[in-house]
């Protein structure tokens, strides 16, 4: 899978066909990432990328897109999106699963920056798996993240490292771990290929997308490579794009 990690002003003046062109160019969700705008301004921003979502996935079915909103529980919910990435500061997936339905395909995902962060999460899940009652879909645990960023994997190509990368060695241990893990930092198509060798469930981008360049310049390459790495896998191999 390919998320587009992107904020409110990556959006530009019109946030619903922008995000037409990523979800077009090979995106599977967008997760937008949002410290700063008003919340009216964020809504709109989700609302109208839900919009988007809606309109891909009635042109085309088989790949599922999905909008993620970071932390914020309430503008996700009022705005329809699929989940939350949740943060240290924010709700936990049970109290977020709890505000958005627990009938719904919920995601709950986080942002993890070493190994023993992941080992601990994924400790965590396992209680929360013994303890609390399945649900249908997405979020099939109550208490469960349904996946996380790990990252940097490379150094990132939208800012400066304030981290030291971790390389496809720790990503393919993180990846035993038992939780859907997608890379973060510094992917590009030939990258994109090693993180899906190492075990990923999917890939996360930002880089030139969120100074306005072309979705179909970034993306597709790197949609290409994660199509072929996912067929070049043994048929019971593959991970579910």
């Amino acid at each position: 899978m390919l998320c587009a990690v992107l904020d409110v002003a990556s959006f530009g003046v019109d946030p619903f066909t922008r995000a037409t062109e990523v979800f077009g160019a090979g995106a599977d969700w967008i997760q937008l990432r949002e410290r700063t705008a008003p919340d009216l301004v964020l809504f709109e921003t989700a609302r109208l990328l839900v919009e988007a979502r809606d309109a891909a996935n009635q042109r085309d079915a088989s790949r599922p897109r999905r909008v993620i909103v970071n932390k914020r529980t309430d503008i996700a919910r009022a705005a329809h999106a699929d989940g939350v990435h949740l943060g240290f500061d924010a709700l936990g997936p049970k109290a977020m699963r709890a505000a958005l339905g627990t009938s719904a395909n919920v995601l709950a995902g986080r942002s993890l920056h070493d190994l023993a962060e992941v080992a601990h999460l994924a400790q965590e899940s396992e209680v929360a798996h013994s303890s609390t009652e399945s649900v249908s879909g997405y979020g099939r645990h109550f208490g469960r993240v349904d996946y996380i960023h790990l990252a940097p994997i490379w150094a990132p190509n939208s800012k400066p490292a304030s981290r030291p990368p971790l390389g496809l060695e720790m990503l393919a241990s993180a990846c035993r771990l038992g939780i859907p893990v997608f890379a973060q930092g510094g992917i590009d198509p030939s990258r994109a290929r090693e993180a899906v060798l190492a075990g990923v469930t999917g890939v996360a981008v930002t880089g030139e997308l969120a100074r306005g360049g072309s979705p179909a310049k970034q993306l597709e390459p790197i949609r290409a490579a994660l199509d072929r790495a996912y067929a070049d896998q043994e048929p019971e191999k593959r991970l579910s794009r």
